[in-house]
């Protein structure tokens, strides 16, 4: 047997074998793909000033406390101040009718900040040219609803900054006006 032949006979055996590897993947197990991610403990649709859609934030409960997916669409290069907000109204221009940030243990704004942070003081969004804004966010020992809970008797709301929070300056952060909001509702958006 020739170096060529055995070659060949090697090239048979590997292509033979990625075939029998691709069949079997696209056997699979039998059950139909999985094109669903799960349902949220809660949502905010969030708009600016003008009704348009600057993305949402999914809400879960988990071991730990609360955890947010955050999609931000139509924001520019930049870095975002963004909090949960302790009233669950978003009445635009102002967005103001959110009220202050969500703060059942009445401490003073900003995670750098040492009589800090309030519960709604979340991370910075950074967005880089030509991408969306994405962020998963933890709220560590924050509760869903009850006493000192996200959903108390006057909701909230999730909401965007334009400019960056300096997590120290109370109450706010100087992140300055608010330039998206959604009102934080239970359960998960309608399917579309």
């Amino acid at each position: 047997m020739t170096i060529g032949s055995q070659h060949k006979r090697i090239l048979a055996h590997s292509g033979a074998f990625a075939v029998a590897l691709l069949v079997a993947g696209c056997a699979g197990t039998g059950k139909s793909p999985t094109t669903t991610l799960p349902q949220p403990d809660a949502y905010a649709q969030l708009t600016d000033a003008s009704g348009a859609d600057r993305g949402r934030a999914d809400i879960y409960r988990d071991a730990s406390g609360l955890r947010i997916e955050l999609v931000a669409r139509g924001f520019g290069p930049g870095t975002y101040g963004m909090h949960v907000h302790a009233v669950g109204q978003c009445t635009p221009p102002d967005f103001t009718s959110a009220g202050p940030h969500w703060n059942p243990t009445g401490v003073q704004h900003g995670r750098d900040n040492p009589m800090g942070a309030h519960h709604g003081d979340l991370p910075n969004l950074v967005v880089e040219p030509d991408e969306i804004g994405r962020a998963t966010l933890r709220l560590v020992g924050s509760r869903f609803e009850g006493e000192g809970g996200l959903l108390d008797a006057d909701g909230a709301a999730f909401v965007i900054h334009a400019g960056p929070d300096d997590m120290r300056t109370d109450p706010s952060g100087n992140s300055g006006g608010r330039v998206a909001c959604g009102v934080i509702v239970v359960g998960g958006p309608a399917a579309g």
